[in-house]
């Protein structure tokens, strides 16, 4: 009996780092569909709540065949219940990186796949640890412009790594996208690895 073609996938992030997280698992996407919705935090919105919601509104937002899969997430850092997202301009940037100077930090990161009817969510942790950030360190990095479009005002995998002696959890899930959840996510719907 011959096995029905999978879905086709579609990526609902504009994020170029989301798209090399898939390539890295053999994945392509066969179309990206980035969703527009606000991004403003409920009041009192937990960070782990604010996370899920944004993944699954962001999968919701977007028009679906019946033959394609939507794939979508959405990363924030927290301090606490505080929400960091992307940094405004510089000077929030560096209020951002202060706050995280020095103490352990989470990555929360949701995923949400839409697919025959149904919306899947995932949601993964890490908790990541800043060393100490001198006055010129800082300077220096934020000169760099690193900071900018980044949750947190930082990434993991750039200039902001210096920065970061350690992390528990998933490292690809800091950068955007938690690959060993997503693959089995997709896996489950018969998208696998190795269409790329």
């Amino acid at each position: 009996m011959t096995r029905p073609a999978p879905p086709r996938l579609i990526l609902g992030s504009a994020s170029p780092r989301r798209l090399e997280l898939l390539a890295q698992i053999g994945l392509r996407p066969d179309e990206v569909r980035p969703a527009d919705i606000d991004e403003t935090p409920d009041r009192n919105e937990s960070p782990r709540d604010y996370v899920g919601r944004m993944a699954r509104q962001k999968a919701e937002a977007l028009p679906l065949a019946d033959d394609e899969a939507l794939l979508t997430a959405d990363t924030t850092v927290s301090v606490g219940r505080r929400i960091l997202g992307k940094p405004a301009d510089r000077t929030e940037a560096a209020h951002f990186m202060r706050l995280m100077s020095g103490r352990r930090h989470r990555v929360l990161t949701a995923v949400a796949l839409r697919h025959a009817g149904r919306t899947r969510l995932r949601q993964v942790e890490t908790l990541v640890r800043m060393r100490p950030i001198d006055a010129a360190a800082l300077e220096r990095y934020l000169d760099f412009g690193d900071w900018q479009g980044k949750a947190g005002g930082y990434a993991i995998q750039g200039a902001g790594a210096e920065f970061i002696p350690w992390i528990q959890g998933s490292f690809s899930a800091v950068i955007g996208l938690p690959l060993s959840e997503t693959a089995a996510m997709l896996a489950a719907i018969g998208i696998h690895g190795g269409r790329a």
